[in-house]
């Protein structure tokens, strides 16, 4: 798995910058349709379910990451893992790991913006009745947070969206992989922890919709890219990579050697 997420990376750090950008469109507007799909969902709950409106919320978001992983796409919260143990590996050079975050991080702008406009704004999926409602006090839940917390909440989740990433690499067919996305997913929406790309639907959604401002929106995107960034390139990343670096090099050397002898 350590293996398969070096390779990973390392693909993504040589990937020709048109396909990252179609790619990273792909994997915004993937995610805006799992929170989409969340808020569609639970917003015409009765209160009196409580928190089980988030178990059942946070069971429906995972399609976002499935079709990203299983169809194809790049998410700048799984590239904050792949390419940093592509680098500690030496496989990828750190130029290239900040032109794929920047390539991924504006093109899944421009997805998860694309669908809170067109679906949210436009059809009225985000802003009629109930669902605009919820749309805006999930936006006003993030945007409330403190600097602080929304950074550790932030750590939080993407520690678990690569827990996601990393289990489907262990995975050899679709059935497995949904299996390994669903569950860590699952468990950062129900927990309610701040992911990058999933902000930039939700809190957009609320904006077009003439809630906040975008401002707001910035004051809330610095600490969450952080945190994300913490959570997948330390948490993941960094320590599987110490766990694993000697089968690494192991690996590495042995190809290097069978090049050679070709």
């Amino acid at each position: 798995m350590a293996e398969l997420a070096v390779e990973a990376g390392m693909k993504k750090a040589s990937m020709r910058p048109a396909h990252t950008l179609l790619l990273g469109f792909l994997g915004g507007a993937f995610i805006s349709f799992g929170f989409l799909l969340d808020i569609r969902v639970i917003a015409n709950l009765p209160q009196e379910w409580g928190s089980f409106s988030s178990l059942l919320g946070g069971a429906v978001f995972p399609v976002g990451l499935m079709l990203i992983i299983i169809a194809g796409g790049e998410l700048l919260t799984g590239n904050m893992m792949a390419l940093p143990i592509a680098v500690l590996a030496k496989r990828a050079t750190l130029k290239q790991l900040g032109k794929n975050w920047l390539l991924v991080l504006v093109s899944n702008f421009i997805g998860a913006i694309f669908v809170a406009y067109f679906f949210g704004h436009i059809v009225g999926l985000t802003e009629t009745g109930v669902f605009l409602t919820k749309t805006v006090a999930i936006a006003e839940a993030k945007i409330d947070e403190t600097f602080i917390k929304t950074l550790i909440s932030a750590i939080g989740c993407n520690w678990l969206v690569c827990l996601g990433v990393w289990l489907a690499f262990g995975a050899d067919d679709i059935g497995g992989k949904i299996l390994a996305i669903w569950f860590p997913i699952m468990a950062f929406v129900a927990i309610g922890f701040q992911h990058v790309v999933a902000n930039m639907f939700v809190i957009p959604a609320a904006i077009f919709a003439g809630h906040f401002t975008w401002v707001d929106y910035l004051a809330n995107f610095v600490p969450v890219i952080i945190g994300n960034a913490i959570g997948g390139g330390v948490f993941v990343a960094f320590i599987y990579y110490m766990v694993h670096k000697d089968s690494l090099q192991t690996l590495s050397n042995a190809r290097v050697s069978i090049k050679k002898a070709s």
